[in-house]
C-alpha cells in the first residue's frame, strides 16, 4: 500500500476517536495488552515518562522531551491528536515518524489488526512502542490520550508519572465530578514510581495522595515547590519572558518561551518539578532545562497553544476547547487592547456549549463554522445556541472561508481569534 492508501485503511477500519467520538473509546486494554504481547513488550526496551491531565498534558509532554533532547538523550514523543499529519503524533528528536516506516507497520501486521480489530489509538500506540523500541530511543515521552487508568498508553512502567492540570472534559466518559475524573487520571499512578501533579487543587490533592500512598509513591505538587510568574505586557510578536522560582531551595531563574499563552506558567512548573523529581536518575542543570522550554517549538514541532499566525491585524490560534483551558485563552484575549475582535469558533457536536458559551466576550464578532470531521457541530446549530449568550455574527459552511471573512473583515488594529477544536485550529495553523 501507499501512505495515503495506509491511512485510508486505518480510517476505514479502525474506530477512530478524532473522527466519531465516544463510539471509538474501548474502557479496557484487553486489545492493547494483545498487541503489547505480539510485538513482544517494546516499551520495556527503554526508559519512559507518562504524562496525563485534562489540560497541559500536550505542552509539558513537548517541553520534557526538548529538555532530554538538549540534554543529548535520544528521545521519543508520543501525543495525540495530531493537527496536519498523522504522522505528528509519533516523534523522534523531534522528527516525525516517516511515511515507510507506518506503511511498513500496517502492511507486516495486517493480519493481526484485521483479527484484533483495535481502535484507531490502540493500533497507533503500539506503532509508536514499537518505533521507538526499533529505534532505540534513550527515552520516550508518552502522553495519554484520555483519561489514564484504562488508556491504551497505561501498560507502561514508566520511571515518573505526571497528571496536569484537571478539569471538565470528557465527563460522561470518565465521571460526572472533577473527583472522579481525577481518579480516572491517578489511575496512571505505579507502584514505588514517583508523580509530579501540577496543581495542589482542594478537589483532587486528597485523591492523588490517597492513591499515591496505596502505591507507596513519593507525590510531589508541582505548585507547592515552584512559582513561575510571566511577563504581564509581553511583546504579542515574540518569546515571553518568565521567572520561575524554587520555593524550596530559595533559587530564581530568568527563562523565555515562544509559548505566550497564561496557561504555560503551570506548566512550566510541572517542567521544572519532573526534573527536580528525577535528579538522581536523569540529573540535568537548569541551564539545560531553560534552553529546552525555550527551544520547545523548533525542537519538538508543537503547534496549536497560543500559536500567532499574524500581526497586523493580531492572529492567534488556541486549541484549548473546555471550560479551563477556554477561560484562560478568552481572559488573556480580553487584555488585549485592540480596536475590534474577530472570533472563528466551532466546536464538535457533543461539547457542552453551555458550559465554554458564557466564556466568550459579547463585544465579539462571530463567524460560526465547522471543521471538516464527522463529529463537528452543525455552523447554524452553533450560532443559534450562541444567540442565547449574547454573541452574535455570521455562518461560513467551513473554516477556511470563516477565516477568510475575519480577515477582510479586521483592520491593522484589530485581533482574530480562532478556536473551539482542536479540528479548527488544524484547519489554520
Amino acid at each position: 500500500m501507499t501512505y495515503p492508501e495506509t491511512l485510508d485503511f486505518l480510517y476505514s477500519q479502525l474506530p477512530a476517536w478524532h473522527r466519531i467520538g465516544k463510539a471509538a473509546y474501548k474502557n479496557d486494554l484487553h486489545n492493547t495488552l494483545l498487541l503489547d504481547e505480539h510485538f513482544d513488550h517494546p516499551h520495556r526496551k527503554y526508559t519512559t515518562i507518562h504524562v496525563a491531565g485534562t489540560n497541559g498534558k500536550g505542552s509539558v509532554s513537548h517541553m520534557i522531551a526538548s529538555v532530554l533532547q538538549e540534554a543529548g538523550y535520544k528521545t521519543g514523543l508520543y501525543t495525540s491528536p495530531h493537527l496536519k499529519d498523522f504522522r505528528e503524533r509519533i516523534r523522534i528528536n523531534g522528527e516525525m515518524i516517516s511515511e515507510g516506516a507506518v506503511v511498513r507497520f500496517v502492511s507486516e501486521n495486517k493480519d493481526v489488526i484485521e483479527v484484533l480489530k483495535p481502535s484507531f489509538f490502540e493500533m497507533t500506540v503500539a506503532l509508536a512502542f514499537e518505533y521507538f523500541a526499533s529505534e532505540e530511543v534513550d527515552i520516550a515521552v508518552i502522553e495519554v490520550g484520555l483519561g489514564g487508568r484504562l488508556d491504551s498508553t497505561n501498560i507502561i512502567n514508566p520511571v515518573l508519572s505526571v497528571i496536569t492540570n484537571i478539569g471538565h472534559d470528557h465527563m460522561d466518559l470518565l465521571g460526572d465530578t472533577i473527583g472522579k475524573v481525577a481518579a480516572e487520571k491517578a489511575g496512571i499512578i505505579k507502584k514505588l514510581i514517583p508523580v509530579v501533579v501540577s496543581e495542589s487543587d482542594r478537589l483532587t490533592k486528597d485523591i492523588f495522595l490517597s492513591k499515591a500512598k496505596e502505591c507507596m509513591s513519593t507525590v510531589s505538587f508541582a505548585d507547592e515547590r515552584f512559582e513561575c510568574l510571566p511577563e504581564i505586557n509581553f511583546n504579542l510578536e515574540g518569546e515571553r519572558k518568565f521567572e520561575i522560582r524554587d520555593k524550596a531551595e530559595d533559587l530564581n531563574y530568568e527563562g523565555y518561551t515562544p509559548l505566550g499563552g497564561d496557561y504555560q506558567a503551570k506548566n512550566i512548573q510541572a517542567v521544572f518539578s519532573v526534573f527536580r523529581m528525577l535528579k538522581e536518575k536523569i540529573d540535568i542543570s537548569d541551564p539545560v532545562i531553560l534552553r529546552g522550554i525555550r527551544k520547545v517549538v523548533s525542537n519538538t514541532g508543537l503547534m496549536g497553544r497560543w500559536q500567532v499566525l499574524g500581526t497586523r491585524p493580531f492572529i492567534v490560534c488556541d486549541t484549548g476547547h473546555n471550560r479551563e483551558g477556554l477561560e484562560y485563552v478568552l481572559n488573556q484575549i480580553n487584555r488585549i487592547e485592540v480596536s475590534n475582535k474577530h472570533i472563528v469558533v466551532g466546536f464538535v457536536n457533543d461539547k457542552d456549549l453551555g458550559s465554554v458559551l458564557p466564556l466568550f466576550p459579547r463585544n465579539g464578532k462571530y463567524y460560526f463554522t465547522k471543521a471538516s470531521v464527522p463529529r463537528a457541530l452543525n455552523e447554524e446549530v452553533l450560532k443559534s445556541e450562541a444567540g442565547k449568550y449574547g454573541l452574535t455574527g455570521s455562518c461560513y459552511p467551513d473554516v477556511r472561508s470563516a477565516f477568510l471573512a475575519a480577515k477582510e473583515n479586521a483592520s491593522e488594529s484589530d485581533l482574530i481569534f480562532i478556536g473551539g477544536s482542536t479540528f479548527v485550529v488544524a484547519e489554520v495553523v
